[in-house]
């Protein structure tokens, strides 16, 4: 099977703007404004990634202007307070950065956004050099791709092989990212282990089934839509 599961390195951005750790603060908001982007990787020595400093890490510094927080909020929320006097990315930034590998899958990405609740992760080779970035944004680029490259994917890679006695009987269409899988089948039980590779398919967004079986006038209505 050729085209799943996508993985980091097909979604993610190459060209990556970073700043060094010494960075200062107005330099860090005029390279994020130039290159409309909301957070900005910190790098040291040959470019390995030791944190990430983003516009959550730059407001405290507009927040507590004016402000004259009581003793237990500063308690409370000391990072803030001390990222308001800060004036470098290395005292700005978040860290350690969080990171993935080029070759990590997009579910793995988005499981690692999800936990840690950030919106992007630099990603980094097995040094923890700096090799792009994948966005949260980037992560659904899979979404995009056309209902007619989801269907020749799984009439090749799963109805082709999973039904190899009887997939010229079942008919595959894709409708807005939905998979309807129609038709005949000699073996209805391998119908729950097809859903569940359909649903793996990058860009499926939901997979329904309506087959009958070869004893259907006798067994009744057709199986319908298995889950997980």
């Amino acid at each position: 099977m050729g085209h799943t599961p996508h993985i980091v390195s097909d979604v993610m951005t190459r060209t990556v703007v970073a700043v060094g750790q010494e960075a200062r603060f107005k330099e860090i908001v005029e390279t994020m404004e130039q290159w409309q982007v909301s957070a900005l990787p910190v790098l040291e020595g040959e470019g390995r990634v030791v944190g990430v400093v983003s516009e959550a890490d730059l407001l405290p510094k507009e927040e507590f202007r004016e402000a004259d927080p009581s003793r237990l909020e500063q308690l409370q929320r000391l990072d803030d307070v001390r990222k308001a006097g800060a004036v470098t990315a290395a005292e700005l930034m978040s860290a350690p950065a969080y990171t993935v590998h080029a070759d990590a899958t997009l579910a793995q990405a988005a499981r690692t956004m999800a936990h840690k609740s950030v919106k992007r992760l630099p990603v980094v080779d097995s040094l923890g050099l700096l090799q792009g970035i994948v966005s949260r944004a980037d992560l659904l680029k899979v979404f995009l791709r056309t209902d007619a490259d989801l269907a020749e994917e799984i009439r090749t890679d799963i109805v082709g092989h999973l039904f190899a006695m009887s997939h010229d009987d079942l008919d595959v269409t894709v409708a807005e990212g939905v998979v309807t899988i129609s038709g005949r089948v000699r073996d209805a039980s391998v119908v729950p282990m097809a859903a569940r590779l359909v649903r793996a398919v990058e860009g499926v967004v939901d997979v329904t089934f309506d087959v009958t079986g070869p004893d259907a006038a006798r067994s009744g209505p057709p199986v319908a839509d298995p889950r997980r």
